[in-house]
């Protein structure tokens, strides 16, 4: 499955080449300490405050998952919105930031599961954007329904999402810019058949970082799943460590903030930036991988 994504090359989605301009009328109200306001609490639909990330990039979801909102000269992207109850949350979030929630142009997404985009629809309802996702994660996206190559599939099909509308899709490779912005798509299917990691440039006057947004690495499934009855699905979850691995990776985001201390990095209480990180985020992935196959090998 991977191979045949790496063979499509890049798909460009180019709008708007202005670079970003100088907002005006627009305080920011981001929380200082993101963690300490999610102290003890880290469930999914548990609401943060938003917070600051870099540049024009800032946290809107909640304690317990990431959705990444970034200010570009032709509107607001967000990557990833929750689950469907984290929606008004997620608004409310960029209305605090001094943003309409129709500036919302464009909606990104990391993997097809309803902790993370269950409020795609009501977020696209909301806003009027367009969403773009990878391929594999389209026909996901449109019906609701799980993937059926998911190791989750059993779980996810207790857990239907609203269908969204999907305008857009990209493969490996392939980029969406906007307002001089370019997002790039990795697809990475480790966690899930449509796992995506997203990167982007950001920049604080001249100093600019790579932001990437890593899908997440754990290979879990559900109770009847066997791995090592599926070796497509471990080659291809061990393709997709091996994108994350080699992301650009100045700053690491992950879908579910304690995957790699986010909240503590968004305030202050550790670097925002750390040398290796995306390659000790897959190289934990591999690990947990290799834990689970020899478990099921040896009868577990």
């Amino acid at each position: 499955m991977f191979a045949r994504l790496a063979l499509a090359g890049a798909v460009l989605l180019t709008l708007g080449a202005a670079a970003p301009a100088e907002r005006t009328g627009a305080s920011p109200r981001a929380s200082k300490d993101i963690a300490g306001a999610c102290a003890g609490r880290d469930g999914w639909s548990d609401p943060a405050p938003p917070a600051h990330i870099h540049g024009r990039s800032w946290y809107v979801g909640t304690c317990g998952i990431t959705a990444v909102l970034v200010e570009t000269a032709a509107g607001l992207v967000l990557i990833d919105t929750g689950p469907e109850d984290a929606a008004p949350h997620v608004l409310a979030n960029i209305r605090a930031l001094g943003f309409d929630p129709r500036q919302v142009k464009w909606l990104l997404m990391t993997h097809e599961h309803f902790d993370h985009v269950g409020a795609m629809a009501a977020i696209q309802r909301a806003t009027g954007a367009r969403l773009v996702t990878g391929t594999e994660a389209a026909a996901v996206m449109r019906s609701g329904q799980a993937h059926p190559a998911d190791p989750q599939a059993d779980l996810l099909a207790k857990y239907p999402m609203a269908p969204a509308r999907v305008d857009r899709t990209l493969r490996h490779g392939g980029a969406l810019t906007v307002g001089g912005t370019r997002f790039a798509l990795h697809a990475n299917p480790t966690h899930s058949p449509g796992s995506t990691s997203w990167t982007w440039q950001s920049c604080e006057g001249k100093q600019c970082v790579t932001v990437a947004y890593a899908d997440s690495t754990n290979t879990i499934s559900s109770d009847t799943y066997r791995f090592t009855a599926h070796p497509d699905r471990v080659d291809a979850a061990r393709a997709g460590l091996r994108v994350i691995e080699r992301l650009p990776c100045d700053v690491l985001l992950t879908p579910h903030p304690g995957s790699s201390a986010l909240l503590e990095r968004l305030s202050g209480k550790a670097p925002l930036a750390q040398p290796r990180a995306c390659i000790a985020y897959a190289a934990g992935g591999s690990d947990r991988l290799a834990k689970r196959l020899a478990r099921e090998e040896a009868g577990q």
